[in-house]
């Protein structure tokens, strides 16, 4: 994995997260949907994913879990894509990295374009500047800052934003 590539993950764990929670958990790796700084929900089998549908407010619930909050849909599917044992670490990184590069930008991330990378991927993040699923979607500028500090280069329009 490219230090771009590394530092896109941690910029979406954080995105989908927030460092509190990453802080509070095996890196993110098995934090809940629903968790809140200092209300973590955790689960602590990585052996499959751990198929809770859990009710978020009184219209939404979800399946969604780990690091980059993959949908159990999500993990079925690709887990046999992927030829994937597990729910470990390392196929939740497999699973979101094949998840950015189906939607074309991989190339984006490995040249540092995140604005062309984030704008590609929204859909599957809602926590993604122009997700459009109702819920707190970050500032580009803020996810530009993240993906720095966890070691990436910006390149292309992205050192402008």
């Amino acid at each position: 994995m490219t230090r771009n590539e590394q530092a896109f993950l941690d910029m979406l764990a954080w995105s989908e997260l927030g460092r509190q929670l990453i802080d509070e958990s095996d890196n993110g790796y098995n934090v809940l949907v629903g968790s809140l700084p200092g209300r973590v929900k955790l689960f602590h089998d990585y052996s499959d994913h751990p198929r809770q549908l859990i009710r978020i407010n009184d219209k939404l619930s979800s399946t969604a879990a780990g690091r980059y909050q993959i949908l159990k849909r999500t993990f079925d599917h690709y887990r046999k894509v992927l030829r994937l044992s597990d729910f470990s670490p390392a196929s939740q990184d497999a699973i979101a990295l094949r998840l950015i590069k189906e939607r074309g930008a991989a190339e984006d991330v490995k040249a540092g374009r995140i604005i062309e990378a984030i704008q590609k991927i929204r859909k599957i993040w809602a926590s993604l500047p122009g997700a459009g699923y109702g819920q707190r979607e970050h500032p580009i500028n803020n996810l530009i800052a993240t993906f720095t500090a966890a070691g990436g280069q910006p390149g292309g329009n992205s050192l402008i934003a």
